[in-house]
């Protein structure tokens, strides 16, 4: 699987990043990619305004993903990202979408809110309440992850026993005192405690740190981003996904059972 990491600054426009993703996705395409990730929230954001999350949200047949939908019809280019969608409570869903060839094919509810680091997520944002379904692309099945979701490896080795061989997560990793160090040690860990590749795009700009990169099944960073908005090629091997699994065998090896989702 040839692999596309678009990163970039959400803009507080949504049709100003509408243009953006549309632009990455072309470019993917001609690249040969089979799937592009961006990052998380990219249909608005301003440092300034939080409440712009609830302000600009939109439902999933609204005009920002039908935009990309029509952009999508007529190739195999599956792309990824996460959006805002309107929910109840005045809230709203930090909802990952995979699209393809016209289609929303799969739609994860992001479960952990990032209610940490003096931040609180779930002011504005309701959790979902479902382990997400696997995505098939190009002969590889991929699992879904959202930002803060890194930091529960819960989720990740329950997607990597339903049989994930790659772990997306887009994000926007918020800068701060060990930040960088913490997301390329979790999403290191991730794909090195699962033998899995782990694909983890971060939105960059004022207030994120970029940085997105590819982690192969032993640990190995074969694919990195600046702090700046890049699109970054990758090929994911199947074959390396094996011959680590015939090494170091963790998943054989466990003692735990498969994690379930505890209910709220």
């Amino acid at each position: 699987m040839k692999v596309a990491m678009g990163q970039f600054a959400v803009s507080r426009e949504w049709q100003e990043n509408t243009d953006i993703c549309i632009d990455l996705m072309n470019k993917s395409l001609a690249g040969g990619a089979d799937l592009l990730v961006l990052p998380e929230g990219v249909l608005a954001r301003d440092i300034a305004d939080p409440d712009l999350v609830l302000k600009a949200a939109q439902p999933l047949d609204g005009p920002f993903v039908t935009q990309l939908l029509a952009v999508s019809k007529g190739n195999d280019l599956t792309t990824m990202m996460s959006v805002h969608v309107p929910t109840e409570g005045n809230k709203a869903l930090n909802v990952l979408i995979a699209i393809r060839n016209g289609e929303i094919i799969a739609a994860y509810e992001k479960l952990h809110l990032y209610d940490a680091f003096a931040m609180q997520e779930s002011q504005r944002v309701n959790p979902g309440n479902d382990v997400p379904a696997l995505v098939d692309v190009a002969g590889m099945k991929v699992g879904l992850m959202t930002c803060y979701d890194v930091r529960f490896p819960e989720l990740a080795r329950r997607l990597v026993l339903d049989g994930a061989d790659v772990l997306v997560l887009p994000a926007a990793w918020v800068k701060g005192p060990l930040k960088e160090m913490h997301w390329e040690l979790l999403c290191s860990a991730r794909a090195l405690e699962n033998t899995c590749y782990m694909v983890a795009v971060g939105e960059c700009g004022p207030r994120n740190i970029g940085n997105s990169l590819v982690i192969d099944p032993l640990g190995v960073a074969i694919a990195k981003a600046p702090e700046s908005a890049a699109l970054v090629f990758a090929d994911l091997d199947p074959q390396r996904i094996a011959y680590a699994r015939s090494v170091l065998p963790v998943l054989e090896n466990r003692r735990f059972a498969r994690p379930e989702l505890k209910p709220l």
